[in-house]
């Protein structure tokens, strides 16, 4: 019945804009749409921040209904009008793939409010219930890279080569930014230290990661770190004995001797003021992306026997100088791309076309000048997901 409700909703809007009723407290309902499960560090990571966010507001977990295990497909439609159809006044999706599907289901429901992790559509898609929402994770990263990088010295010194790997999922520029933001991390302390990646085209397929981490350490990588879902990787690195960087969740449980960190986005400052918006009947942002002073990036803790000596000390100082702008990631002078500075380089239309090994979108870069101001890459400023995709020297995708 409330589908039919919807479409005439959406025709009223054509004649003006939905105002959003304010919602009580006791009559407030939240869907979480997630790829995965709670099995998944990814989504346990969401999942446990709309926990967190529903507790600092008063609200009982019985005012949520989390759909997990939701393909990126017309099944996140499906999830979407079903959290829709139970009352739900806001609805948050957590994986890239989704976004389509609830940019439609937002467009049939104009009363409910809908969130959605990583996506870059909310700034054109003209809806006023859709929303982008991301956070200057790459930040963490390159704190989780200088982590590495003094792990990495301390293993150079005892005769390692200071070669790191890196397991990722897919060639999107959400995961080359992170790998590189965290290579950049590495290399503010170890000058010397280079990466080789190999994606696995898959978010959540632990045989894969762990067999890319096992190809990785066979070709001599001392350290590894990686953006996909699962133990796959940081499973593979405790089996061998080679420090391990990790993401969303720590690992120290799974790979007590091996994990040395992990930086994570905290989605509750996010989820708390999207709720409070919606029980206050008021407007949020369409495109949203916080950092470490707002609490949205966070690491988990530092494993002390794993990590080198004087590691925490630097992290907060690294920290510190991130919360007072005075370091950004991806500053021109630390990083070419083919021997030039990104200012300088233009990208050849045979790199433009080869997406299959990591290449990148060629529409970033026919403004690339514009996202290079002030001596650094502005990344998640022109919108919250990523978009820093340059394949910048040091790195090699196997």
């Amino acid at each position: 019945m409330k589908k039919i409700a919807s479409v005439l909703l959406v025709l009223a809007m054509l004649l003006c804009s939905v105002a959003f009723a304010e919602v009580a407290k006791e009559d407030m309902k939240v869907g979480l749409i997630c790829l995965h499960d709670e099995n998944m560090g990814y989504d346990a990571n969401f999942i446990d921040s709309m926990k967190a966010a529903m507790a600092n507001l008063g609200l009982d977990e019985s005012q949520l209904i989390i759909k997990t295990n939701i393909p990126e497909s017309q099944e996140a439609y499906d999830a979407a009008a079903d959290l829709a159809d139970m009352g739900c006044q806001y609805v948050f999706a957590d994986s890239f793939g989704h976004e389509d599907y609830i940019i439609q289901a937002a467009s049939e429901f104009p009363e409910v409010q809908f969130s959605h992790a990583t996506g870059t559509k909310a700034q054109s898609a003209g809806l006023e219930n859709y929303h982008n929402a991301f956070a200057s994770i790459y930040e963490g990263r390159f704190v989780a890279g200088v982590a590495a990088g003094m792990k990495l010295n301390e293993l150079v010194a005892a005769g390692k080569e200071p070669k790191v790997g890196y397991v990722g999922a897919f060639p999107y520029a959400e995961v080359i930014s992170g790998y590189t933001s965290f290579f950049l991390g590495v290399r503010s302390v170890c000058p010397d230290a280079t990466m080789t990646v190999k994606f696995t085209n898959s978010w959540g397929d632990q045989a894969l990661e762990q067999e890319a981490a096992t190809a990785l350490i066979a070709q001599g990588v001392s350290l590894m770190s990686e953006h996909a879902d699962t133990v796959g990787a940081p499973t593979a690195c405790e089996d061998a004995g080679i420090p391990n960087v990790g993401y969303n969740i720590s690992f120290t449980a799974v790979a007590p001797d091996s994990a040395l960190i992990s930086s994570r986005i905290d989605w509750t400052p996010y989820m708390q003021m999207a709720i409070e918006s919606v029980m206050a009947g008021q407007a949020f942002d369409t495109d949203w992306s916080q950092g470490f002073n707002e609490g949205s990036v966070a690491m988990t803790e530092l494993n002390e026997a794993v990590a080198a000596e004087g590691t925490a000390e630097k992290l907060e100082e690294v920290i510190a100088a991130f919360k007072a702008g005075e370091l950004h990631v991806f500053d021109t002078s630390t990083f070419t791309v083919n021997g030039m500075t990104p200012e300088e380089y233009v990208a050849t239309e045979d790199y433009l076309q080869d997406t299959a090994n990591g290449g990148f979108n060629a529409a970033v870069h026919q403004i690339a000048a514009g996202y290079v101001t002030d001596g650094y890459f502005h990344e998640s400023e022109f919108q919250s997901a990523p978009y820093f995709d340059l394949p910048i020297d040091g790195i090699t995708v196997d």
